[in-house]
């Protein structure tokens, strides 16, 4: 055998500290590594069965996919806003929608309306909050925590035209005992 003309080289003999550092580095990733874990998986197959977790990232109904009680005729229904959160406890969201038949002319009358949705069923009513039939309109609305939050337009008298509100009014709904409960501040109606 004919020796090398090229010189050895200093990294090619392992020496102790080189194999410290390298133990150091591999453990140093296993550490880090178990404590970066991606989220565990919610998803569940289809037809599996559900947790007591599931209600919780249940998605709120949409109020496109619901029938409301309102005859509008030839008109289509209009959303005119909506807002969601659970509002009776139970870990599931509601929506809360405001509607109105889409008239040509004038101020159609509001309806608002509660969606819920079970587990396997499509969304439905389950209340009515401010029906049209009040000839009211919903000028602002929201959902903060249980509650219903809405300031509604109306009228003081059959005289005054469909146009021109000219009562404004602050209301709130709460879930009690099985039914959503209206009240209104002493100072949130004014003319």
């Amino acid at each position: 055998m004919q020796p090398s003309a090229v010189p050895e080289l200093a990294h090619t003999h392992a020496r102790p500290i080189h194999w410290v550092a390298t133990a150091t580095a591999v453990a140093g990733v296993v550490a880090l590594s178990s404590v970066l874990q991606p989220d565990h998986a919610t998803a569940a197959a289809p037809g599996a069965p559900h947790t007591k977790s599931a209600p919780a990232q249940a998605l709120p109904p949409d109020p496109a996919d619901v029938e409301f009680p309102l005859d509008c005729g030839p008109v289509k229904l209009v959303v005119k806003k909506h807002a969601s959160g659970d509002l009776d406890g139970d870990g599931r969201p509601e929506t809360v929608a405001a509607v109105h038949c889409d008239a040509p002319m004038g101020t159609p009358p509001d309806g608002v309306y509660v969606l819920t949705r079970t587990a396997g069923a499509e969304p439905r009513v389950v209340a009515t909050l401010v029906d049209p039939e009040d000839r009211t309109n919903v000028e602002d609305f929201s959902v903060r925590g249980a509650d219903v939050v809405a300031a509604l337009l109306g009228y003081s008298s059959s005289d005054v035209p469909r146009c021109c509100p000219d009562v404004r009014e602050t209301v709130k709904w709460r879930w009690e005992n099985g039914a959503f409960v209206r009240s209104t501040p002493s100072d949130a109606r004014s003319v």
